[in-house]
């Protein structure tokens, strides 16, 4: 038993030795100013947007809908990812309308950026058209959805959403992608 324990210990030192001998030139010529900030390495990680992609234009209200979205992100903490999440979806849901009742066209009893449901636990009607509670709201779901950062767009949103259409949201995933870059340090 010593003797496995030992031959097993020379080989862990022997693989470190050897990645230090190989990476260590490597390592001592790589010039700093280079190096690029890990937050990069992430955004480029992201996941490709799926399939084929949709584009609206933007009006003044819709604008300040993405911006009211990522405010909300930013005072969750949570990173640019979840913003193209929530954008992407409230696309999909609402094209970033805050939406009130809408009659007989209304599904159910849906409402605002989301198309949360006040029967379902959202919140009140008043609060589920509140951009900033909305997407705290959407957020707070998403959080709860074990490796979402990982996750492609629409099964995230999905998991969250619920959605009849589940594969609807993944149309809005460069666009949304967009919009952040855009507003994320404005």
């Amino acid at each position: 038993m010593n003797t496995i324990f030992r031959k097993s210990m020379v080989s862990v030192a022997g693989l470190a030795f050897a990645g230090g001998v190989f990476a260590g030139p490597i390592a001592a010529h790589a010039n700093p100013v280079d190096a690029k900030p890990v937050a990069v390495a992430v955004q480029s990680a992201a996941p490709k947007p799926q399939g084929d992609q949709s584009h609206i234009t933007l009006n003044d209200e819709q604008t300040a809908n993405v911006k009211a979205i990522i405010a909300a992100t930013k005072k969750a903490g949570l990173p640019e990812r979840a913003a193209v999440i929530s954008i992407a979806t409230s696309l999909q849901e609402s094209k970033l309308e805050n939406l009130g009742h809408l009659g007989d066209a209304n599904d159910h009893d849906s409402l605002g950026l989301f198309q949360q449901r006040p029967t379902s636990g959202w919140g009140t009607p008043e609060q589920i058209t509140d951009p900033a509670y909305s997407t705290t709201a959407f957020l707070k779901g998403l959080r709860q959805v074990d490796g979402w950062q990982d996750m492609a767009l629409t099964d995230a949103a999905q998991t969250v959403q619920v959605s009849a259409y589940p594969d609807a949201y993944a149309q809005w995933e460069q666009q949304a992608t967009d919009l952040v870059g855009q507003h994320w340090n404005s």
